[in-house]
């Protein structure tokens, strides 16, 4: 942990350092063949929180995924950003495999639990709302907010991989027989574990086709 009574700041400098010798010692052509070209094999869309770093909790290293993150890992089909990163992960770098990763614990989810707010956080939460109101009877066949909490996060990543695979990007890449795949995954804080929710989508379907997660 960083040390908050320091100059933070060059914390990070001196850290930088150490990590660039240490992965030069382990890999001495790295950086050299990083900064030739990006060959990514995932495009993450997960949540912004600072405890869960892509490359750290799948053990991956700089280059292999291609990333997008913002509160609550949601997928909003207005959201230029979101969409240049899936069209271009998707089109330019190859990517086969896009995955939602939410995770339980998650505060832009338990914001949409709680009271009406103000301030731009509360338009993006929104979203979040509108999840919970689609799957209130879900959520509410338990008294346990602890259970509802944990489920909101599940339905949110399941809905997102849906509204993720109802894009152009998405439905032009199969239309042209891509075996593009969207998967949706929640890591969990306590232990550190990814967990699959068997919701993948593999084509363009119907606005109607329901989001369902065992």
């Amino acid at each position: 942990m960083l040390d908050i009574k320091a100059d933070l700041h060059k914390i990070l400098l001196g850290r930088n350092k150490d990590w660039s010798e240490k992965m030069l010692k382990e890999n001495p052509e790295l950086f050299e063949e990083l900064a030739q070209h990006q060959n990514p094999f995932f495009l993450w869309i997960g949540c912004s929180d600072s405890r869960v770093p892509p490359n750290q909790i799948t053990g991956t290293m700089p280059g292999d995924i291609f990333i997008h993150r913002n509160i609550a890992n949601v997928v909003v089909h207005t959201d230029m950003n979101l969409l240049s990163v899936v069209d271009y992960g998707v089109n330019v770098l190859g990517i086969d495999h896009v995955i939602v990763c939410g995770h339980y614990g998650c505060g832009g989810v338990k914001a949409a639990m709680g009271p009406e707010f103000g301030g731009a956080a509360a338009s993006w939460v929104r979203h979040i709302r509108d999840v919970a109101r689609i799957h209130h009877a879900d959520l509410d066949m338990s008294a346990d907010e602890k259970e509802r909490f944990d489920r909101l996060v599940e339905l949110n990543v399941a809905e997102q991989v849906y509204d993720l695979s109802r894009t152009t990007v998405l439905r032009d890449a199969w239309t042209k027989k891509r075996k593009v795949q969207v998967h949706g995954w929640v890591y969990s804080l306590k232990d550190g574990l990814i967990t699959d929710l068997n919701v993948t989508r593999t084509r363009y379907e119907a606005e109607e086709a329901g989001v369902d997660v065992d």
